[in-house]
């Protein structure tokens, strides 16, 4: 996982496309980006196969003004078989919010039965899909359109394994990230934040690294990062200086 948020203008794409060569160790075989442009879209490019694969897509067919936050990820598939409709990031029903996952939704049927039957539509094999229309109905639902809440209250109902980065074109200033049994950290940038599932991945931008703990929900705007439980419980961390 790689995540972005920053001020406009900021080259989102290249700094996203370096974050996951970074991270080509951990293994995958497909992978994907989002990235918010000026116009207030989310626009997104997935392809199976390497990252280069990727670039070269995105070189062909990206908005030439990006906005100010993105997320990106390589996958290992679990769930549905490794092609460009099951890469990530999976959108909602609506456009609206889009979701990286590292890990496994183990009720994801029981959760993908229920948003059926409540009239969500799925476009691709993957259990990380559940989980964007499970936020997008939060989103509209109890959260009221508080991004973070509606991931909250989502993981809720989550049962399994999960690192996760969330963007909404509706929130151009932040992006969330999630942990239970999955890697994630957090980049302390001067007006930008950096997610990632490991330190490499956005060391060439900065040395001060928050690491997530168990069940915590981060928050990142470009000048700000909070962090809460699953409870809500707000958390305070000192940031680690990478010295290496």
């Amino acid at each position: 996982i790689i995540g972005y948020v920053g001020p406009q203008g900021s080259d989102v794409t290249s700094i996203l496309l370096e974050g996951l060569s970074k991270l080509e160790y951990r293994g995958y075989d497909s992978a994907g980006i989002a990235v918010l442009t000026s116009t207030g879209h989310l626009e997104l490019h997935r392809r199976a196969g390497k990252i280069a694969n990727l670039a070269a897509t995105v070189e062909n067919e990206a908005h030439p003004h990006p906005g100010p936050l993105g997320i990106g990820h390589t996958r290992w598939a679990t769930h549905g078989r490794p092609n460009d409709t099951n890469a990530h990031p999976h959108p909602d029903c609506t456009g609206l919010l889009t979701v990286v996952h590292n890990g496994i939704i183990e009720n994801y049927v029981e959760l993908r039965q229920e948003l059926i039957e409540a009239g969500h539509s799925f476009k691709s094999e993957t259990d990380t899909e559940v989980l964007a229309h499970l936020i997008e109905q939060r989103y509209f639902g109890a959260a009221q359109h508080d991004l973070t809440e509606a991931v909250r209250l989502a993981l809720l109902r989550v049962t399994g394994s999960y690192a996760i980065a969330v963007a909404s074109r509706e929130h151009p200033d932040q992006i969330i990230g999630a942990r239970c049994n999955g890697p994630l950290i957090i980049g302390l940038g001067e007006g930008e934040q950096f997610l990632a599932s490991d330190i490499p991945a956005i060391l060439k931008h900065t040395r001060r690294i928050v690491i997530m703990d168990e069940g915590e929900i981060a928050t990142l705007h470009p000048d700000s990062v909070s962090i809460i439980t699953l409870n809500g419980t707000p958390v305070q961390r000192d940031p680690l200086i990478i010295d290496w």
